[in-house]
């Protein structure tokens, strides 16, 4: 069902453009420029606009009362940022949270992992996050942290990552790309106003991936389409449409072995477990964004929103997990569920094709601005109304075998001869809510900003079999305040509080109570920050917050499993955020952030899991992206990067931390001209010193899982305006 095709090698796709881009069109002449110099604006003005995905209303980068990092489309092309995990390498505040090569990937914000459902946003609208989320058509990325329930509802703390489409524009670009490994990439971004009214804008990228991890090469087939049109004088009318192919096989994390000890001697270009018969992981996903805004008068305005979203995966894999076959796991002295002391893993046969997420979402707003008497409000009134459906077929999960991590060949197996069963529901989940929020402005230096959302959750969850095994309903408010000091025309000072309620994990398969979904959890937030904008060209930031909810994990107990899932105690995460970003100078750029974070737990019941760092939470992380055009060669520059994170805890008790790493990057980048036409080149070189590091402890359906950092890598491309 998942059909991708093979991109030429990139030497044919070269000649092939050439002659594109040598002839001497007038008309593309005219456009190359106007594009170059659009970049070049936003790149000086990295917060100007408003963000589209926030729940503090409409207003710029400085009074809104949140810590947020936009990243442009220039630093998304300058690093090659094609993945979630190589997103989460620009800001300090991001971390993985279980993201496997060949898969679709998950990443934390402030030491929360992302709910998949509604974390990931296009145009501030939901998308399902469990895709291979694509970044060509993207003008540039939001990160929003400490969003809560005015947001979005129903979402776990921490932040929303929104995607920013890119709208119609006079633009005809292709791109051409390779990397160390062998690997072709080709995209095109080509945009026209067909009239003065109507505009589109189509990107589509081919990318014929050679994997860092042995037998993991993929391909992937992307083509999106952004549409404009000007309603009349007051209305417009933007609709996004993109659809994605991928086949890429999944590599399996490691465990800890005997549940003590980390993982020595790691080839990180081995995969573990794999056999002959192991198909690609197939994803096929499609998103749809429509926006309407009517412009009653200058100060009113309607905005009504809807969107679809829909990922087919197709998961095949020979899964590395636990001993619980392995000759030194039989006597029951070690965990099952972690590989074996001497490095033996079990190897199961994990087939569950068809496993469908739909998201749909409906948004009418209203926005205004009056006066009563010397006081200026904003206000912000809507519905929002959010469905979200999970199909999948009885999935084969068998063992066929074990191995060790350090064979030099992966003995193989005869696959199961199960079958997967029919598809049926697994959940039916909506949200229905209404929101109000009001910002007022006084005494010339102050904005009080009050609301809140109104939230309806109805949600039925469906066995294997189809059989209902659940039906819940909750209602909540959700409020949300801030207070902004404006102390000068450069700095703004706020301090905000947020309430925000996610749904309860569920019960991993080793624990007693097996399957079942622990009640929604309510999270407070409390932040005071400062932003300071010392030229329209650079912003600084800091940022002081704490986190609760109440804490879910396996409980050790004398039941026969030796573990029960709960909630008890509470979870609590306290940290202050630094970044800087845009020109210091007129030549050197910045992109810098550096994150303290203490995630602890207590009352929980179990001191053991108490007074240390919570599992896949680092204490602190920093991240530096630096861009020098050089003086003396005009269109030539320099980059470099830095990424830092302390030690990692991979158990619950805190016995067993991954070590701290630090990462260098490198690059160049090269803009001139060829026949009038403006070519870009750009070569970026990841963990230059080839450090081996683990990136990420989290976990999937409660294991824990450790993945190490990919190897050195080069990766060149050029951008040809035509």
């Amino acid at each position: 069902m998942n059909r991708c095709y093979r991109i030429s090698l990139l030497s044919a796709a070269l000649s092939a453009a050439l002659p594109l881009y040598a002839s001497n069109l007038e008309t593309a002449a005219e456009r190359s420029p106007t594009e170059l110099a659009a970049v070049r604006v936003q790149a000086e003005q990295p917060h100007a606009g408003n963000t589209q995905s926030n729940s503090f209303g409409a207003g710029d980068w400085k009074n809104t009362p949140a810590s947020i990092t936009v990243l442009d489309r220039e630093l998304l092309d300058s690093r090659h940022v094609r993945t979630l995990s190589e997103l989460a390498y620009n800001d300090a505040s991001l971390g993985d949270a279980y993201a496997p090569v060949g898969y679709y990937q998950n990443i934390a914000i402030r030491g929360f992992a992302l709910d998949t459902a509604t974390g990931y946003r296009f145009n501030g609208l939901s998308m399902a996050g469990e895709q291979r989320l694509a970044l060509e058509n993207v003008q540039q990325v939001e990160i929003l942290k400490g969003e809560a329930g005015l947001a979005a509802g129903v979402i776990a703390p921490g932040g929303v990552i929104n995607y920013v489409g890119k709208r119609p524009a006079e633009v005809r670009t292709v791109t051409l790309g390779t990397d160390s490994e062998g690997s072709r990439y080709a995209a095109v971004d080509v945009g026209h106003w067909v009239t003065p009214r109507i505009g589109l804008r189509f990107n589509a990228a081919w990318d014929d991936s050679n994997s860092y991890v042995d037998n993991a090469d993929g391909r992937r087939n992307f083509y999106a389409l952004a549409t404009d049109w000007l309603i009349g004088e007051r209305g417009k009318l933007e609709v996004d449409a993109n659809y994605q192919t991928s086949a890429q096989r999944s590599a399996s994390g490691y465990q800890l072995l005997g549940a003590t000890a980390l993982p020595r001697n790691v080839d990180r270009k081995k995969m573990l477990g794999h056999q002959a018969w192991q198909a690609p992981v197939g994803i096929d996903s499609t998103n749809l964004t429509a926006l309407h805004t009517f412009d009653f008068n200058e100060a009113w305005q309607s905005r009504v929103s809807a969107s679809y979203s829909r990922s087919v995966i197709d998961d095949n894999v020979a899964f590395a997990y636990g001993c619980y076959y392995a000759a030194e796991c039989a006597d029951g002295s070690v965990p099952g569920n972690y590989f074996a002391p001497n490095g033996d893993y079990d190897i199961y046969d994990y087939r569950s094709p068809d496993d469908t997420r739909r998201n749909r979402q409906l948004r009418a707003e209203l926005r205004g601005q009056f006066s009563t008497g010397n006081v200026a409000h904003q206000l912000t009134v809507g519905a929002d109304y959010f469905d979200r459906t999970v199909d999948k077929r009885r999935n084969v999960n068998e063992y066929v075998g074990t191995a060790n991590i350090h064979d030099r060949d992966v003995p193989q197996f005869a696959p199961s001869p199960l079958q997967p069963g029919p598809s049926v529901r697994r959940l039916d989940s909506t949200q229905k809510s209404l929101f109000v929020l009001d910002r007022v402005s006084f005494a010339d230096d102050w904005q009080l900003l009050a609301g809140g959302r109104f939230v309806r959750l109805d949600e039925r969850a469906f066995d294997k079999r189809g059989n209902l095994e659940r039906s819940s309903r909750l209602s909540r408010f959700l409020p949300q305040t801030a207070l902004i000091w404006s102390a000068n025309d450069d700095l703004n000072l706020y301090a905000s509080y947020a309430q925000g309620i996610s749904l309860g994990q569920e019960a991993p398969f080793w624990t007693t109570n097996e399957g079942t979904f622990l009640p929604a959890v309510r999270s407070r937030q409390v932040e005071v920050g400062a932003k300071y904008t010392p030229s329209d060209a650079l912003t600084l930031s800091a940022a002081l917050f704490r986190i609760n909810q109440p804490f879910q994990y396996a409980k050790p107990d004398d039941s026969d499993y030796g573990y029960t899932f709960v909630q008890e105690g509470q979870q609590t995460h306290t940290g202050l955020e630094l970044s800087a970003q845009g020109h210091l100078t007129e030549r050197l750029q910045l992109t810098a952030s550096a994150t303290a974070l203490r995630a602890r737990a207590r009352n929980s019941g179990t001191p053991a899991y108490e007074g240390h760092p919570l599992i896949n939470v680092p204490s602190s992380r920093a991240s530096l992206h630096a861009d020098y055009a050089l003086p003396f060669a005009e269109g030539l520059g320099i980059t470099g990067g830095w990424r830092y994170a302390s030690s990692n805890v991979a158990t619950a008790d805190g016995r067993v931390r991954a070590p701290s790493y630090s990462v260098v990057d490198a690059g160049l980048r090269f803009q001139h001209r060829l026949h009038d036409h403006a070519v870009n080149w750009n070569l970026s070189v990841d963990n230059v010193f080839n450090r081996f590091y683990w990136r990420d402890t989290g976990s999937s359906s409660g294991d824990y899982y450790l993945f190490p950092g990919a190897p050195r890598q080069a990766r060149l491309s050029v951008t040809i305006a035509l």
